[in-house]
């Protein structure tokens, strides 16, 4: 062989080596360094833009795709301890799609002296929507887990914002099976460090992963740590707004005002949902006049992660048949 053509193998063998050491070592060494990239290179690859809006000194960070248009835009909210790039696995197409940091989350404001109850939240979102001026038409609310607590009571306080509204295993009564049958164990004990949504180990992450998912997801142990280590600065926080969230005020806060919401709801749930319990799908369309239930086999309370087309394609085909042109029938 030329000896030219060795040298040029042995540097492209070279400069390839540098991204694949480079890959290697952040995988390795700093896990939790690659998540932000991969979670940076979908948004980019999506086409979802991060922005910042003010309302006085509080900032809410969020991420759109899209303009407004003649179809009603698509505002998302987040459940515990995520993020707006959990539904980055999710988003249908040709619409215009707003995700929001919720309050105190990644880069929304997070301040000691903020209302973390379902009631604060609510109003913080509306604060959200009124810095954007999305209301300026009425909006489709989506909202998973705590997200969709916060979306329910928001269709309830504020009607004329939203035209139509998803809740995904959202919290709703009694339906917490898990954890909160132990909360006056936990809040009288040193028990408050493993509440099982908020893990600090590797091991109480998979544990987590497990609960959450019926899907069993097969996850390195170097990304379960870099998971970890993303959260563990924020775990402090993350009990206060757990112990907020399903103390006496904010617990039946959608139970309490379901019966207030008057726009077209679908409920999506996972039928093996483990934090959740799917019997609050029925309580829900007993209660919400104009309502329709979507249950997944083979599915538990990550919904939008574990069944993400699934799901984009029951809320679009919710959407088309609520808001197409003519159609001012209720839902079976």
């Amino acid at each position: 062989m030329d000896l030219d053509v060795v040298n040029m193998f042995v540097i492209a063998g070279g400069t390839l080596a540098i991204p694949i050491l480079a890959f290697v070592a952040s995988f390795l060494l700093w896990p939790s360094a690659l998540i932000k990239i991969y979670y940076w290179y979908w948004r980019r690859t999506l086409g979802m833009q991060v922005r910042y809006a003010y309302h006085e000194d509080y900032q809410f960070c969020y991420s759109f795709r899209g303009r407004p248009g003649p179809k009603p835009s698509i505002l998302m909210l987040h459940g515990f301890s995520a993020h707006k790039d959990m539904w980055l696995s999710f988003l249908p197409k040709n619409l215009h799609l707003v995700c929001v940091d919720m309050p105190g989350h990644e880069g929304t404001t997070r301040s000691s002296l903020d209302d973390l109850s379902i009631d604060g939240q609510v109003k913080r979102i509306h604060q959200f929507v009124e810095c954007l001026k999305l209301n300026k038409k009425p909006f489709h609310l989506i909202g998973t887990s705590m997200g969709g607590h916060v979306a329910g009571v928001y269709a309830a306080y504020y009607p004329s914002d939203v035209c139509s509204l998803c809740l995904v295993c959202p919290a709703v009564r009694n339906t917490i099976i898990n954890f909160v049958q132990r909360l006056k164990e936990l809040q009288d004990s040193a028990a408050v460090e493993k509440i099982p949504l908020i893990p600090s180990t590797p091991e109480e992450m998979s544990e987590m992963l497990q609960l959450c998912s019926y899907v069993r997801f097969k996850v390195p142990q170097q990304i379960l740590q870099g998971l970890v280590d993303v959260r563990i600065p924020h775990n402090n926080f993350y009990r206060k707004l757990f112990l907020e969230i399903v103390s006496e005020k904010s617990r039946y806060s959608l139970h309490q005002n379901m019966d207030k919401i008057k726009v077209p709801t679908q409920i999506i749930w996972g039928k093996q949902d483990q934090v959740l319990d799917v019997s609050g799908a029925d309580m829900l369309a007993k209660s919400i006049a104009n309502c329709q239930v979507e249950l997944l086999e083979n599915c538990g309370h990550s919904v939008v992660m574990e069944r993400p087309r699934k799901t984009a394609k029951l809320i679009v085909d919710f959407l088309a048949s609520v808001h197409s042109p003519g159609n001012n029938k209720k839902l079976d």
